[in-house]
């Protein structure tokens, strides 16, 4: 009896002691640390494809500063985590449950596309349907839920804090306004003088044309901190009004005087099509099938005004980014490396933005936008808006919405047909830009059986499934062409592929050129042009300028500067200028060609992040 009362009392003591030691300040400062450090060395690892001997030579002998740096930041999210939830533990449950799928998700988009996660990633994370889409219903599911635990460990801990001590409620208040000032300062990384960006420049090699090495130079938080709010672009030398002034009279004359050559005409309906990762997958060395998929594709490309292949910003992934040049002209090679995304960054502060859809809304144009998705994507819907849409079909208000497997989306047959439907119910000429869904990832369980096999390498499902869903295309694309031809009003159609799927296996990426894993296609289709065919390389800024060179469809003095350039440089994006029929990674003009190009950056700049001095040359020039 008096030993078992004994040993009661050793385990009372025993509690009581540990309770000491992990609630003493000191105990706690040093658990926070080291997982703040662990925390910054687990990001390191997913920024490494998990290689524990790159990231310890990172973290330990290459760049300890730049580490070190990083650490402290994430402290200071680790602290306000604390003293928000006015409990150690609870915030640092919620700290490495954020910290663990930030990792994952990083990991991931690095195998997809080769890039890593940037600030404005994180404004994706409500995006729940594609996320399920993307990483599949287990991951998902098990997501939801340490989300789920997390947020309801931190309501508990709200509700538990209101009994903490008045000094402890004090130092929980000094920890919140600390940590708050510390992210806040760091949130300016990229303003002029902020002392950690002077820091990091210590010792730090920036690398503004790949993300991917930026990041690998600077490790995942130096990376992410470069990535955070910036302008749009860095105002060129001899920017002023006196020089856009001239600018814009120069190419507003040469926009009337090609304006005044067109002979009065219908004007013409005009269809965009960005089908998703549509791209011939043969040109691949490496990759050989038993047929192409694309051959409907092909037949239609050889009847059409333009085709060729486009410059694609990224590999597996950037649609929205594409999209955007497509719609406005603007290269994404003129923007700041950290502007990773207009549609989520710059376009939703906007209340308007010049377009090819503004530009058709000048000339009387129904314009509408289809997706056959959800409307939230990328802020479409805001984006949308500021562009000048008239209407945007998603998903629950389109009329086809077949599908081709379970697994699948909509169709792209089905989205085709929207497009005919839009076109037929309106007297006027119609603009309609269609973002397709159905050949997205993943492909590995959307066919059971798919016709197309490789010839060349191992067998891989989703390789063989990719291009039975590009024929799908590629055929329902030939038939579309069949009933636009039967209009009475001519019909323009500009299709592209927006970049290559992210399912080659890393061996044949780099087996390949660079520029090959940015090349996709493209055709411009007229039903009045025929016999006129051009086969060239372009970006995708180029498009809309292009249709008011052959066509009714009248011009806007950036039109006419754009048309110029593309004489010139007719693709380009950073390190990558497509030039007298050759790929360079730097460009040489002569000086006329110089001050074209000078005139381009003018104007955009001007749009993007100057006074605007130069709206009018966006206008129609009558």
């Amino acid at each position: 009896m008096e030993s078992r009362v004994q040993r009661r009392v050793e385990q009372k003591q025993k509690k009581s002691w540990l309770k000491r030691i992990f609630t003493n300040p000191i105990t706690k400062i040093l658990l926070t640390l080291i997982i703040v450090y662990l925390s910054n060395f687990y990001l390191q690892l997913s920024q490494n494809s998990w290689s524990f001997s790159l990231a310890w030579k990172f973290a330990m002998e290459w760049h300890v500063e730049k580490f070190l740096l990083g650490t402290l930041v994430l402290l200071f999210l680790d602290m306000f985590l604390i003293s928000l939830s006015g409990s150690f533990l609870i915030g640092n449950i919620i700290y490495i449950t954020s910290i663990g799928l930030l990792g994952i998700a990083n990991s991931q988009k690095m195998a997809l596309r080769m890039e890593p996660i940037y600030p404005d990633d994180l404004k994706m994370i409500f995006e729940f349907t594609m996320m399920k889409d993307i990483i599949g219903n287990t991951y998902f599911i098990l997501a939801l839920i340490l989300i789920g635990l997390a947020l309801a460990g931190l309501v508990y801990a709200l509700y538990r804090s209101i009994r903490l001590s008045k000094r402890q409620q004090i130092v929980r208040l000094v920890c919140f306004a600390v940590s708050i000032a510390g992210l806040f300062y760091a949130s300016l990384f990229n303003q002029p003088n902020n002392l950690l960006r002077k820091e990091y420049n210590k010792t730090a090699l920036w690398i503004p044309y790949s993300q991917k090495m930026n990041y690998y130079n600077t490790g995942f938080m130096g990376g992410f901190l470069y990535n955070l709010k910036v302008e749009a672009m860095d105002e060129p030398k001899n920017y002023s009004k006196e020089t856009i002034d001239k600018i814009v009279k120069k190419y507003d004359t040469k926009a009337k005087e090609n304006n005044a050559k067109k002979k009065y005409k219908e004007k013409p309906n005009v269809v965009f099509i960005m089908s998703e990762s549509f791209s011939d997958p043969e040109k691949l060395d490496g990759i050989k099938l038993n047929k192409s998929p694309i051959t409907d594709f092909r037949s239609v490309a050889r009847q059409s005004v333009y085709s060729g292949e486009m410059l694609s910003q990224n590999y597996g992934g950037g649609t929205a980014n594409i999209e955007f040049e497509a719609l406005t002209g603007i290269s994404m090679g003129l923007l700041n490396s950290q502007m990773t995304t207009p549609y989520t960054m710059m376009l939703p502060k906007k209340t308007e933005f010049p377009s090819i859809v503004s530009s058709l809304k000048q000339q009387d144009y129904q314009t509408v936008a289809i997706h056959p998705y959800n409307t939230s994507m990328y802020k479409r819907k805001d984006v949308y808006n500021v562009l000048g849409f008239n209407e945007f079909l998603d998903e629950n208000t389109m009329t086809h919405k077949e599908k081709l497997s379970d697994n699948g989306y909509i169709s792209d047959a089905s989205a085709f047909s929207e497009v005919l439907d839009v076109m037929g119910k309106s007297d006027q000429a119609s603009f309609v830009h269609l973002v397709t869904m159905q050949t997205h990832m993943p492909y590995n369980n959307k066919y059971t059986n798919s016709p197309f096999t490789q010839t060349t390498s191992t067998t891989n499902a989703s390789i063989d499934n990719y291009a039975f869903d590009i024929s799908y295309t590629s055929e329902a694309l030939k038939q579309f062409i069949e009933e636009i031809n039967k209009l009475d009003r001519q019909t323009i159609v500009v299709f592209w592929g927006d970049h290559l799927p992210s399912i080659y296996p890393d061996d044949i990426v780099e087996k390949n050129n660079p520029i090959t894993t940015h090349l996709t296609e493209y055709l411009i289709y007229d039903t009045l042009s025929k016999g006129i065919h051009k086969e060239e390389v372009m970006s995708p800024f180029y498009f809309s300028s292009l249709i008011t060179n052959f066509s009714p469809v009248e011009q806007t003095g950036f039109n006419a500067l754009l048309l110029e350039l593309q004489k010139v440089l007719p693709a380009f994006e950073k390190q990558m200028y497509y030039v007298n029929g050759k790929w360079e990674k730097e460009v040489s003009f002569t000086k006329e060609e110089r001050e074209l190009y000078e005139d381009y950056q003018l104007m955009v700049y001007d749009l993007v992040s100057g006074e605007k001095y130069g709206q009018k040359m966006f206008d129609v020039q009558s």
